[in-house]
């Protein structure tokens, strides 16, 4: 079965067996196919797609490349949240504190980068001495002593998608719902949870640009965690500018701390109410609470109490974090050497912002990866000063961008700037803002039970 075959066949729209998608997969995984084979093959499946048939398959293939955790030893019910990727989306850290503080068990494994989006351990490693590599069995001693461990994934799991992960990434594959949904659901699957709340982004900042397949992804995995006897929803939420007021790894960790510490901002309020609402429906599928209003206010009292906060802590120090004093000295995060502002060229409002462009700019400036080897620079970011609906005055800062120049011809922050200039569209009248944070639940009856929509417009 020679890959060039199968390479071919669903360039032509053909559908693949279990054993030619097993023979690729495996093969992949145990590097008798070359990288450059299978970049053919991911683009194929981005160009021709795969039916509902060949994802249950791909993401059982990857699944079982590798060994499934039993936390079976662990009383009560395990829970985990995964988000299709956007730009400044952190909610990870902060309901992942929310849900343990209340007394869940949450075993994220999560991933890097992928292209203009941050990736959770990318940010993780922003902390110094945070060790997001831990052994199965160190994340399971994590796991029994506070409730959460956030690590990437082990050697021993789901090492088809780890490989994978990593070539999308840099041959422009990323947006494949097949792929993307396979991916997840390996991870998820083999983490021993009971249940699942899937973020699926839509809007400019997101690989699904469009709400329709947004929701056809969000019901793809669903249809497949369901399958598994899982019990999944999907929140379809909002992309079209950055959630949060900051982009960047060491930057977004300091805007998680805030909000846990009760500083936050106004510029800061979306990404806490989407933590909220997203630990709401983590309570809500393991039956800790009996409606998603109830999960709300278990939630805010976990954030108002200081409880998150403390279990924040905890998190940090069972993972190597240190003393935990990046908690309450933030000047221990990565801080890039150079600031500087980027300014408004007219007055006005600002009406929209190309979210995917300000990932890029971070991306450029070194808080991202272009190429499968390159480093990520912790330090580098932007701060935004202004969002959709803003009143802007000619000369304002909209954002600050935090940078490292290595050279005099280093031109990184020449190419933000460029990037930025583009991204935003400022006009005479505020614009009208309809958008809802969370535009659709996916998950049948589970939507009757206290699950409305929140407004960007009420935020």
């Amino acid at each position: 079965m020679r890959p060039v075959d199968l390479i071919r066949k669903k360039r032509d729209g053909a559908e693949h067996t279990r054993e030619e998608i097993a023979a690729l997969v495996n093969g992949y995984t145990a590097g008798s196919i070359p990288d450059y084979q299978m970049s053919a093959w991911l683009m194929a499946v981005l160009l021709k797609g795969m039916s509902r048939t060949e994802i249950a398959l791909l993401t059982e293939i990857m699944l079982n490349s590798g060994a499934t955790m039993d936390l079976s030893s662990i009383p009560g019910k395990k829970v985990d949240k995964h988000s299709t990727g956007g730009v400044g989306d952190k909610t990870s850290f902060i309901l992942a504190a929310i849900v343990a503080a209340a007394g869940l068990t949450v075993p994220m494994i999560s991933g890097r980068g992928l292209g203009h989006t941050g990736g959770t351990l990318d940010k993780l490693e922003s902390i110094p001495g945070f060790n997001v590599n831990l052994t199965t069995d160190n994340f399971m001693s994590v796991l029994k002593s506070c409730g959460c461990a956030l690590i990437g994934q082990t050697a021993e799991i789901a090492p088809a998608d780890k490989k994978l992960y990593a070539l999308r990434d840099v041959t422009g594959t990323v947006e494949s719902p097949a792929l993307i949904c396979a991916s997840i659901m390996s991870k998820k699957l083999a983490e021993g949870i009971d249940a699942l709340v899937l973020d699926v982004k839509t809007g400019s900042g997101a690989f699904m640009k469009k709400k329709e397949d947004a929701v056809h992804l969000a019901e793809l995995m669903v249809e497949t965690g369901q399958q598994m006897g899982k019990r999944v929803a999907a929140l379809i939420t909002d992309m079209d500018q950055p959630l949060g007021r900051t982009v960047g790894n060491s930057l977004e960790i300091l805007e998680c701390i805030e909000i846990m510490r009760g500083e936050d901002g106004p510029l800061s309020k979306d990404l806490r109410e989407l933590s909220v609402e997203l630990s709401a429906w983590m309570f809500f599928l393991t039956d800790k609470c009996d409606s998603v209003d109830a999960g709300r206010n278990l939630a805010e009292e976990m954030l108002t109490s200081g409880k998150a906060l403390d279990k924040f802590k905890q998190i940090l120090r069972l993972q190597g974090g240190g003393d935990i004093s990046v908690v309450d000295k933030p000047s221990r995060l990565p801080h890039a050497a150079h600031t500087t502002e980027f300014k408004s060229s007219s007055d006005g409002f600002i009406t929209a912002m190309q979210c995917e462009q300000i990932g890029i700019a971070s991306l450029v400036l070194g808080g991202g990866r272009s190429k499968k080897e390159d480093t990520i620079d912790h330090a580098v970011g932007l701060i935004l000063h202004k969002k959709v609906g803003d009143a802007v005055k000619n000369g304002e800062s909209l954002c600050t961008i935090h940078y490292n120049a290595v050279s005099d011809s280093d031109n990184r922050l020449s190419q933000a700037l460029e990037i930025l200039e583009s991204s935003y569209t400022i006009a005479v009248d505020r614009p009208a803002i309809n958008r809802p944070l969370v535009h659709q639940v996916v998950g049948g009856a589970l939507r009757a039970r206290g699950a409305g929509e929140i407004s960007i417009a009420s935020l």
